[in-house]
């Protein structure tokens, strides 16, 4: 996949994401970096169940994406609202 198509990806995955962890975004710059990083985290999970891990700029690469969008989103907020009250 192009760079362009990994920013657009990692856009919509971690604007999902935010939106179904937090239900707002996070902004752009940060919804695109954990959407991206929730791709590749996606893929791990999805390879060690015995899935395909992101292929392409297709549906089911989306999937992969919001799903590990949605794990680093949960992990990035639990360790914000941690710090944030020690």
């Amino acid at each position: 996949m192009s760079i362009l198509a990994w920013l657009v990806l990692g856009l919509i995955a971690g604007f999902i994401g935010s939106k179904i962890v937090n239900g707002t975004g996070q902004g752009l710059v940060l919804d695109i970096i954990l959407g991206i990083v929730g791709a590749v985290v996606g893929g791990f999970v999805f390879t060690a169940f015995g899935g395909a891990p992101v292929t392409g700029f297709n549906l089911y690469s989306m999937v992969v994406a919001v799903v590990g969008a949605i794990i680093v989103l949960w992990l990035y907020h639990t360790l914000v609202r941690r710090n944030r009250y020690t």
